[in-house]
Parts: structure tokens; C-alpha cells; sequence
């Protein structure tokens, strides 16, 4: 039998697949970060710490109990690097990669395998796609380093800066909030234009999924020489993943700017042009990139309220953002207004949606805002925090953001469990958690029963 990524479809299913990888990486990661070698001081690390730095790196977050750029060493700072990895690009595209390194050919079982990890309609190409993924990825990450590059060299030097630039670029647009510039994070850089918008492209182009990315540049490319095709259109999904991204960056930057305008300890001391391109970063990390130029802990209540609707929401599908996506709160909202209007499908763009894309969808955020309510609740008898910022850390681990009202390093043991929990969820994502965790039955016979109203509302 010739050595192959080959998994036997009856014995394990992509949601397992993707938990158990998970997982693993976690563990792994866990016991070279508790090394002595990983800590700047020579000392091992608590294990706790070393546990909850790993779950955070995998499951692409950035909440951290110890601070990242003071607390590792070199090699503890490439073991992160490599866990964030992994974790942006999804463990099963590690591991197809690593198979086509080495020259091995991908069964049909594992093909399958990836296709439902992705949740594509088809199989045909889809090793293809994990080829344009890697590649794509590499692409921006490296796009990203050499612009952060301009600005990190001068100041830290060719080798530090360097190694910084890769570090951001790579925890940046994998939507992992992590960086070892210094303890406060982005904050030095609030009004430089270039390290801000490096950052805010990393994180959309990383957030609206490469889905979006593919289609895309097909539009464009059907667009350009003799082969024009005036009928090629970008895609039900792409167009509902940009018009509601949209919406959530450019509003969610208007409510913060107004909530905050005259607020001193946030954006009240900034130039104009600097308050619009700060409200504008807050906007965009909360898509659950989870850097910061501007303490969470300073904003208002109202301005952290909307920072954890936008966490809760998150990214886009097949992209490297958490969250309960885009799309998922679109068909929410669409739902209802289905509901209002009395229709009896939502027909959107001349299409009409799959009914079991809306219950899916109605599914996701119940579970969703389950898991947020419950976190809130342990996470509140636990640490004994404040209901806000109880609330704030569990949002913002739900949806793997890492934005922190700095609850997170003053956590006891328990607390940082209920936090760990919590971003291995978010990161897999709950209705993968339960289906990973719930044998499928057998279909029976369908029996139709009499249909009966209950009182509602």
C-alpha cells in the first residue's frame, strides 16, 4: 500500500477531521512553547500560558495571557508564526500540501474529504483550488511585509525589522491579531498612514475568503482583450459577501466616529484626517483581525457594544476570518424581512437562496449567541470581572477577534479555560464542533405526521 493522505470516509468526516487536526496542533504546539528554549529568559513557561499561547495562535485569535513580543524568544516567536499558519490556512490545506511536497498523489477519499472541509458543491479541482489558496496566500503575506517593511527597517533595523514585517504580515492577514512590535500593539502607529492601511488590506483581502478572491479576477480577466465575455458576472456569493462587507467596514466606521468624536481618550485628541483613518482600523479589526491604535478598554460602552456586534458577524466563507460570517447575518436579516413582506422565499439578485442555506444560517447564530451567553455567564462567575468586559473577551474569542478590554493576562485558570473553549469553537466553528462530535444516524422512513399551529410571539 503506497504511502498517501488517504482517510476512509466511514471511519472519520471532514468535521472530525478538521477538530482532531486542530487539536493535535494545539498539543503539539503547546509543549515546544512550555520549552525553556521558547522563552526570552531561558525559563519554561507555565504550561497554562504556553496551552492558552497555543490555542490562541492556532485558532488565529490573539488574546494572550503573556505578552508576545516581550515574553518569547526567537524560536518560540517562529513556533507562533508557524502555528498561525496553520491555523489561517486551515489544517487540512497544511496537510495537502505537505503530501504534494513530498510527491504523494491525493486519494479520492481525501479529495472528498477536502470538499466538504470547504463546503464545495463539486470535488472536480479542488486540489487545485488548495494550490491557489497556498499560493495566494503566500502572495499577499509577502506583498505585506515588504510595505510593513518601510516602515518597521528604518526604525528596528534590517534583521529585526525584517522579521517583524513577516511576523505582522502573516498574523495580519491570517486575522490572528498577534504582533511582537511591543506590548501596545499598533498604538504607536495611529496616524501612519502606511502601516494602517497595510493593515486594513491584509485583513479584508484575508476576511472576504478566496472564493471571492477567484471570482473576482475572473470578472476582470473576461474583461480585458479579444475575448471579452460582456456576460460573465461576479457571483451571487461574491456579490453579497462585498456589498455587506461594505456595509459593515464603512457603517460601522461612521457609528464609531460619531460615538467617539469628542471623546479624549480615544479619538477626541486626533487630527481629523487621523480620527477618520483610526474610527475607520477600529471598523475593520473588528472582522476579527484583532490589532489595535486605540486601547479597548477607552472607548465607550456604545462604541464597545457595536465592536462586538461586528466581532459576533466576523469574516466572510472560505476566507481566514472567524465569526458567524457575512453571508450568515445577510440571510438572517433577509429572513426577516421575508417575514415582514409576507414573501415566501428570499429572492436576491434575480436568484432565489436554498431555504436550508436560511436555516443554517437561523442555526449558526442561535448557537452562536448561545455560546457567547453561556461564556459570558462562567467567564463572569469565574474571574469575577465586569459584565462588559466579560462580555467584550468572550465576543472577541468567539469570534477569534483578539481585541481585549484587558481582562485576558489577569485571568485565573479557570477563566482561561472557559477562554480557551471558547476560541477552539469559534475557530472550528460550532455547528462543526456538534456535527464532529454527533454520530450521523441512519435515515429512516420519513412518516408524516399531522401538522399542528402553537401560539407564538
Amino acid at each position: 500500500m503506497d504511502t498517501r493522505l488517504h482517510i476512509k470516509q466511514k471511519r472519520i468526516k471532514a468535521e472530525q477531521a478538521v477538530a482532531v487536526g486542530f487539536f493535535v496542533s494545539i498539543l503539539l504546539g503547546s509543549v515546544l512553547l512550555a520549552l525553556p528554549l521558547s522563552a526570552a529568559d531561558g525559563q519554561a513557561t507555565p504550561y497554562t500560558d504556553a496551552l492558552f499561547t497555543a490555542v490562541t495562535s492556532v485558532c488565529v485569535t490573539g488574546l494572550v495571557t503573556v505578552t508576545t513580543a516581550l515574553h518569547w524568544s526567537l524560536f518560540g516567536k517562529i513556533v507562533i508564526l508557524i502555528l498561525i499558519q496553520i491555523g489561517g490556512l486551515g489544517i487540512m490545506s497544511i496537510m495537502t500540501v505537505f503530501f504534494l511536497a513530498l510527491r504523494r498523489r491525493i486519494s479520492l477519499g481525501s479529495q472528498k474529504l477536502l470538499k466538504e472541509s470547504y463546503n464545495l458543491g463539486q470535488m472536480e479541482g479542488v486540489v487545485g483550488l488548495v494550490k491557489k489558496i497556498v499560493l495566494g496566500t503566500l502572495t499577499v503575506e509577502g506583498a505585506g511585509a515588504v510595505l510593513y517593511a518601510c516602515c518597521l527597517v528604518p526604525q528596528y533595523g534590517l534583521r529585526k525589522g525584517v522579521f517583524m514585517s513577516v511576523f505582522n504580515a502573516v498574523s495580519c492577514f491570517c486575522n490572528a491579531g498577534m504582533d511582537i512590535i511591543g506590548p501596545d500593539s499598533l498604538k504607536p502607529f495611529v496616524s501612519n498612514p502606511l502601516m494602517n492601511i497595510t493593515t486594513m488590506l491584509l485583513i479584508i483581502l484575508g476576511g472576504i475568503g478566496f472564493i471571492v478572491w477567484w471570482d473576482i479576477l475572473n470578472f476582470i480577466n473576461s474583461r480585458r482583450g479579444a475575448n471579452r465575455r460582456r456576460n460573465r458576472q461576479l457571483g451571487l456569493h461574491t456579490k453579497l459577501v462585498l456589498i455587506v462587507t461594505a456595509i459593515l467596514v464603512v457603517g460601522g466606521a461612521l457609528l464609531i466616529l460619531m460615538f467617539e468624536w469628542s471623546n479624549s481618550r480615544t479619538l477626541g485628541n486626533l487630527s481629523v484626517p487621523d480620527k477618520l483613518m483610526a474610527a475607520l482600523f477600529q471598523s475593520v479589526t473588528t472582522r476579527t483581525a484583532g490589532f489595535e491604535t486605540i486601547a479597548q478598554a477607552s472607548f465607550s460602552d456604545a462604541t464597545a457594544l457595536l465592536s462586538m456586534v461586528l466581532m459576533f458577524i466576523g469574516g466572510s466563507p472560505l476566507g481566514t476570518a472567524g465569526g458567524m460570517k457575512t453571508t450568515t447575518a445577510a440571510l438572517v436579516v433577509l429572513l426577516v424581512c421575508m417575514f415582514i413582506q409576507g414573501e415566501e422565499s428570499i429572492v436576491l439578485f434575480n436568484r432565489r437562496i436554498s431555504m436550508s442555506n436560511v436555516r443554517t444560517a437561523v442555526v449558526i447564530v442561535s448557537v452562536g449567541l448561545t455560546v457567547a451567553v453561556t461564556g459570558t455567564l462562567l467567564l463572569t462567575l469565574a474571574a469575577d470581572a465586569p459584565f462588559l468586559d466579560a462580555a467584550y473577551e468572550v465576543v472577541s474569542a468567539l469570534g477569534t477577534v483578539g481585541l481585549s478590554r484587558g481582562l485576558t493576562p489577569h485571568l485565573p485558570w479557570a477563566g482561561k479555560v472557559i477562554i480557551m473553549v471558547i476560541m477552539y469553537i469559534g475557530r472550528i466553528g460550532p455547528i462543526t464542533l456538534m456535527l464532529a462530535l454527533v454520530r450521523k444516524k441512519r435515515k429512516k422512513q420519513q412518516i408524516q405526521y399531522p401538522e399542528q399551529q402553537i401560539m407564538i410571539g
